[in-house]
């Protein structure tokens, strides 16, 4: 998946695992970006009796990078905090929640927002309310109602929503890790003469059904970009983006309160920019160290990025379908197409009429080029099918980021840096046959778009 449970540390610490990260033009919005990033994965709808929460001992940030040298300019912070309205009963809400305000919550959490530059921070809001998780009908009727009063104005023509949403990042997970046995891919090794199986399946959404913790922030261009004409050719029109969570060096266990205590500065245990990049390309000895460095440091990760792991191993797992990309692989040449989409952005010229280049540091971000406009009828595969205002220009919710990154690895983008470079047919065409479609929970056409999340009162089938 994008960055659910990548890497071996963070997948024992769910309330600090950063799933996903979205950065947009404001489609509902004009002049304002959208940013969003996702914590807690593979939320089962029925978590009671301890539902889903942020982490009051978690720092959550979303950083945007506008000079081009893979450090934060600006930070969106979120902090978190718990209230306990009844310690004597085990139960979330005693009655039906109707409002944020209800005193049937038991148990509610609010949080603080800070704008940090390099050298200010201003509060932009305190004591901002989450709404609950979706537990059912008796408990929260009217769910949309709870989600949209948890929408808070903020200074500056910005607004932000923290709290449970529906997954919408599809992926077939169970293909991908299975050796990369994706189940439409089966058709085309009997296109390609390779009949290993007995015939092709639809793919199947591993993450269907779950939920997450979204933190939500639009906010106008002028507040994250360094001034600038607003014209698609000129750099300062282009951010990075990436979030992290951090927790304090020290935590201790109290036996006699029954509490976890913690001090000390904070030390960042997760990040995460461009989708997948921890995931697939980063080897498994490497994965907690990337998790605690800034994008600016990751020059030192680069050649997984330029001889990724993946490019070699397709043609194995596909004997005679990715004859052109073996012979890429084997060239020992470094992929710099996926290093210009994944690490430095793509300079002006190379594509008619976009850039979204940062510079030469090579740091994983997500890269934004503000002047872009949200486009009138998106394709979910964003650069790859024409629509400029899509991954990797940023990330949409609905992009299909693992079809693009699977196509691009697969040598599809290779001939933006060696045009005499022939990409195999299959390079185009393999993908593990998903869509938005495969999400049950319909995306939303306004801020925070990801879906209602998933009731845990499930309906009998």
């Amino acid at each position: 998946m994008s960055s659910h449970r990548e890497a071996p540390e963070i997948s024992k610490d769910p309330v600090a695992d950063s799933t996903d990260v979205y950065a947009f033009v404001s489609p509902d919005s004009p002049g304002t970006v959208t940013l969003i990033a996702n914590y807690i994965p593979l939320q089962e709808p029925a978590g009671g009796p301890n539902f889903y929460e942020f982490g009051d001992d978690v720092l959550y940030e979303i950083h945007i990078d506008n000079s081009g040298d893979g450090r934060a300019d600006i930070s969106y912070r979120f902090r978190f905090r718990t209230e306990l309205a009844d310690p004597d009963t085990f139960l979330y809400n005693t009655g039906p929640i109707t409002s944020l305000e209800s005193p049937n919550w038991n148990r509610r959490q609010f949080y603080t927002l800070t704008r940090a530059s390099r050298d200010h921070e201003t509060v932009l809001g305190d004591g901002l309310a989450c709404p609950p998780c979706n537990i059912g009908p008796l408990s929260t009727p009217h769910y949309e109602r709870l989600a949209a009063a948890a929408i808070h104005a903020i200074p500056g023509g910005g607004r932000v929503f923290a709290g449970q949403r529906a997954e919408g990042f599809y992926v077939d997970l169970g293909a991908i890790f299975d050796l990369g046995n994706l189940r439409p891919f089966e058709e085309l090794h009997n296109q390609f003469g390779m009949h290993i199986f007995s015939k092709p399946a639809p793919g199947v959404n591993a993450t269907n059904g779950l939920n997450v913790h979204s933190i939500a922030i639009q906010v106008p261009v002028s507040e994250l970009t360094r001034g600038g004409t607003g014209e698609a050719h000129d750099r300062r029109s282009v951010i990075g983006v990436w979030t992290t969570a951090s927790r304090q060096r020290v935590r201790l266990w109290d036996a006699d309160h029954g509490e976890n205590i913690t001090s000390g500065p904070y030390r960042q245990v997760s990040r995460l920019g461009n989708p997948l990049v921890n995931e697939v390309l980063i080897p498994l000895g490497k994965k907690d160290r990337w998790n605690s460095l800034p994008p600016a440091d990751d020059k030192q990760f680069a050649s997984y990025v330029a001889h990724p792991g993946l490019a070699g191993l397709l043609p194995v797992l596909y004997p005679g379908v990715f004859p052109h990309l073996a012979a890429l692989a084997g060239s020992g040449k470094a992929r710099a197409d996926l290093e210009a989409i994944l690490l430095t952005g793509i300079p002006d010229g190379v594509i008619p009429g976009f850039q979204n280049y940062t510079g030469s540091v090579r740091a994983d971000m997500l890269r934004l080029n503000t002047a872009i406009e949200p486009a009138a009828k998106p394709n979910i595969l964003g650069l790859l099918g024409g629509d400029l205002a899509g991954f990797p220009n940023g990330r949409r919710v609905t992009d299909d980021v693992v079809t693009v990154e699977l196509r691009a690895i697969a040598g599809a983008t290779y001939p933006l840096v060696d045009k005499s470079y022939r990409p195999d047919a299959a390079a185009g065409a393999v993908t593990d046959g998903l869509t938005p479609a495969s999400v049950k929970a319909p995306y939303l056409d306004e801020f925070p778009y990801l879906g209602t999340p998933y009731s845990g009162f499930s309906t009998p089938s």
